[in-house]
């Protein structure tokens, strides 16, 4: 796969710096996070229109069909500048209905998500299940035409703003996975906030009745399906969060370069020159990573993809609480006050490790398939 930003990337890339520059400013996150929102309509609107948000949706459906490398360019942008919006959920949900959404799914749901007419997000936790996407109790049953289902699903990222879930239930021996309206009778919607100033929301399922055709592929097409989406959203997320760790240490930088002491600039301490260093270093270990997970999905062995996005969340994440703390540190006192935006992305960053799976688990994953191999 070539890493190379080709003319139609340049210029998106160059697009979304402008929009980030002008627009998701310091002072536009904290005016968001007083009012306890982590989506503005109006920048989602302007996503839209930029084609973010149809990036990988099929042409046919509305989108640009593009592939992993330009999904890779735009999240590195919306990492640099702390987007909140839910552009990885979005990516998840549409790596699944673009490859195991029936054609009545696709339609119904694609161009919308595309024009940024709807939020869809993905609904697989639950509080035992200690992000094991099969270790679930939300169950499905046979109801006439349709189906009945019933549980709790928590830690729904962005579940306040959707208006659709892909649910995974337990069917017989399998695990499904559902496509759920937000408008649906028996859905009760918690939304509450996250460290990092995002939205989670916790779902409860009593007695809701779906049609059949809102079943995801085959009962047993779903874990499969949650899997594949995942995965997208692995790759989606350490690309974002290497385009923050790059934005942070810029801000470090430019900190030290001001700050003085002993009449002194701070950034001409040596000692103070290497931290920066070791931050860099771990950056692009991370960027890197980002390069293997997004390749990754090209790779059409399931086991070899997993491995290879397990390896790449485990560093990442390690990257990011690295480059997060010492980001913090090299600010002194101010680093813990809210007075710098350097505690946002020391927030946003310290959450790469525990959404979508944390160390542990995936080094469970990782492991797992190195002994098989």
């Amino acid at each position: 796969m070539d890493f190379s930003y080709n003319e139609t990337q340049r210029m998106l890339a160059e697009s979304l710096r402008r929009l980030i520059d002008t627009t998701c400013t310091f002072a536009h996150r904290r005016q968001s996070a007083r009012h306890g929102a982590s989506f503005d309509p109006a920048l989602w609107s302007t996503l839209a229109e930029l084609g973010v948000l149809g990036l990988t949706v099929p042409e046919s459906y509305g989108g640009f069909g593009e592939s992993a490398a330009s999904q890779l360019v735009v999240q590195r942008e919306l990492g640099r500048g702390l987007v909140l919006e839910p552009i990885i959920p979005a990516a998840i949900a549409t790596a699944i209905l673009s490859t195991h959404g029936s054609a009545a799914q696709r339609e119904a749901w694609l161009p919308a998500i595309s024009r940024g007419e709807r939020v869809v997000t993905v609904a697989y936790l639950e509080r035992q299940s200690r992000y094991r996407p099969g270790a679930i109790e939300t169950s499905a049953a046979a109801d006439g035409a349709g189906f009945r289902l019933n549980g709790l699903k928590t830690l729904v990222w962005h579940g306040a703003a959707a208006q659709g879930y892909l649910v995974s239930a337990r069917l017989g021996d399998a695990v499904a996975l559902f496509l759920l309206p937000r408008d649906t009778a028996g859905l009760t919607v918690t939304s509450y906030p996250t460290i990092d100033g995002q939205q989670g929301a916790d779902l409860a399922l009593r007695d809701v009745r779906l049609p059949a055709d809102a079943l995801i592929g085959t009962p047993h097409d779903g874990l499969a399906a949650l899997l594949l989406g995942l995965d997208h959203g692995i790759a989606a997320q350490c690309a974002a969060a290497a385009g923050a760790m790059e934005r942070l240490i810029e801000i470090t930088t430019e900190y030290l370069g001001t700050r003085q002491q002993f009449g002194k600039q701070l950034a001409t301490f040596q000692a103070l020159q290497h931290r920066v260093a070791d931050m860099l270093v771990h950056k692009e270990i991370a960027l890197s990573m980002a390069f293997v997970a997004a390749q990754a999905l090209d790779d059409a062995d399931p086991a070899s993809r997993r491995r290879k996005l397990a390896g790449a969340k485990v560093l990442t994440a390690k990257a990011a609480r690295f480059v997060g703390q010492q980001a913090v540190q090299l600010h002194g006192g101010m680093g813990m006050t809210d007075e710098l935006e350097v505690g946002d992305y020391f927030k946003y960053l310290a959450m790469t490790d525990v959404l979508l799976g944390d160390t542990d688990y995936h080094m469970e994953q990782y492991s797992a398939a190195m002994a098989a191999a």
